[in-house]
């Protein structure tokens, strides 16, 4: 199982988890685990305009409303899910956001 994590503009979040969920990794015929999960966080990707930027008190700096997506996979579906995330989340911009994977060791299924 690995785990993907992207950050990425407000304004794209929700187009990227549409392309995910009409991905054909999402829906195989193998039964692949998806567990997605996305969180608003103050981060620093470049804003795409003077909007985007906002001052936070309690940071004490300019920061930028993105989101974060956390999403368990099946390894054989990582590859089209990543390139998903990066060709929906784009803004034009040479850097709209940033994606990782990682190993996860152990999932184990809640009841």
């Amino acid at each position: 199982m690995k785990e993907i994590k992207a950050y990425v503009h407000a304004h794209r979040i929700g187009e990227v988890i549409a392309a995910l969920k009409a991905s054909a990794a999402w829906g195989a015929a193998d039964g692949g685990q998806h567990n997605l999960t996305v969180y608003v966080v103050k981060g620093s990707l470049v804003p795409i305009d003077e909007r985007e930027k906002h001052y936070s008190i309690e940071i004490g700096d300019e920061v930028v409303n993105e989101y974060k997506l956390e999403l368990l996979c099946e390894e054989p579906h990582v590859d089209e899910l990543v390139a998903i995330i990066r060709q929906v989340g784009r803004t034009g911009q040479p850097r709209a956001g940033w994606v990782y994977v990682t190993d996860v060791q152990q999932a184990l299924p809640i009841g």
